[in-house]
């Protein structure tokens, strides 16, 4: 097979995350095609290493041993137009880009996922999601290179299983599909989302609120939290929220409130359906005693954001790791409640 694709050898990772952590790939590549995704899958396999799909390295956590196989870098880029609200988008697009043309648009649907990290191709694996708004409420279907059958797949949103921060891709068949390109469905000229609090109270009496208003003002709700990244930042040395919000089943709600000393209004929650609620891991991290800036070294939790593990330079992913521990360990004492990590390992 002719190839492209150029494989190099022993590249550190660190740069190529947002934490700035890690060691490096024993082989690396980067596919500006879909042919050289393909290439890049049957070189892994014809060598015998192992494979692992790099995007925008925003909810990456690597190794301080690094990977020992190919880390394949997907850099397809292009955004069209599909009709009056159809895009198809290059999974290597910056994903923050994306929304700042859209709204600009005027295609409502993504305006409060403004200022999050990370590439296109990564939104529909986390179903990333924030201030009210999932990616996977716009996705109309995912272009995927399917590893186990070795062939191009065109996946509908149904078949792509989304629900909170998992779907088909990081939870059912993790490691199975190589996303290349997402179709958005948006809704031309719609109302922007003002469902989260935060924005119902900067824009309150104000009519005619638009998109751009609605993102540019997400953007500093995240900056203000350091989950904008802002070079020279080390609260922005982060992965981004490092916990999941926990769902449990309803009735343990006054159990909760018992442990926080608390009644149970006062504990923030959502219907997470089938008699669950969802409970902020940023609370439960808080009444634990593990409040912002908490931690003694290279690592420890942002200044503005409770569930931001931070590296504050220099530091390893051992560092992390205890950290890490510390809090899990922490609120399980504490709540009985089993926090569990966002960031995808690596290595």
């Amino acid at each position: 097979m002719p190839s492209g694709l150029q494989i190099r050898k022993e590249i550190a990772l660190a740069p190529f995350t947002t934490f700035a952590i890690g060691g490096a790939a024993r082989y690396f590549a980067v596919a500006t095609t879909e042919e050289e995704v393909v290439e890049g899958v049957f070189w892994a396999r014809e060598h015998g290493v192992r494979l692992f799909v790099l995007g925008g390295g925003s909810n990456l956590l690597v190794r301080d041993s690094g990977f020992a196989g190919l880390v394949l870098k997907i850099a397809v880029m292009g955004m069209e137009a599909r009709g009056g609200n159809l895009f198809d988008v290059g999974a290597g697009e910056v994903w923050d880009r994306f929304v700042e043309r859209m709204t600009s648009l005027g295609m409502a649907g993504v305006e409060c996922l403004a200022g999050i990290p990370g590439s296109v191709g990564g939104t529909p694996v986390q179903n990333v999601g924030a201030y009210g708004q999932e990616v996977a409420e716009t996705i109309e279907s995912v272009r995927a290179f399917d590893r186990e059958k070795f062939e191009w797949v065109e996946l509908e949103k149904a078949a792509c299983r989304f629900r909170y921060r998992e779907s088909l891709f990081n939870t059912d068949e993790p490691g199975r599909y190589i996303v290349t390109r997402v179709r958005f469905r948006l809704r031309p000229q719609g109302e922007p989302n003002l469902r989260y609090a935060d924005l119902q109270r900067r824009f309150a009496g104000k009519e005619g609120v638009t998109l751009m208003e609605v993102a540019t003002a997400v953007r500093e709700i995240r900056r203000q939290k350091g989950m904008l990244l802002v070079e020279g930042d080390p609260d922005c040395r982060s992965a981004g929220s490092f916990f999941k919000n926990p769902i449990v089943a309803g009735e343990r709600l006054a159990e909760i409130a018992a442990a926080a000393g608390v009644e149970e209004s006062k504990v923030p929650h959502w219907p997470a359906g089938e008699g669950k609620i969802k409970v902020p891991a940023a609370w439960l991290l808080e009444q634990a005693g593990f409040v912002k800036g908490y931690g003694v070294g290279p690592a420890g939790i942002s200044t503005r954001h409770t569930l931001a593990l931070t590296n504050r330079g220099g530091a390893t992913f051992a560092d992390v790791e205890r950290l890490q521990d510390e809090i899990v360990r922490g609120v399980l004492a504490r709540f009985g409640i089993a926090l569990e990590r966002e960031p995808v390992l690596v290595g």
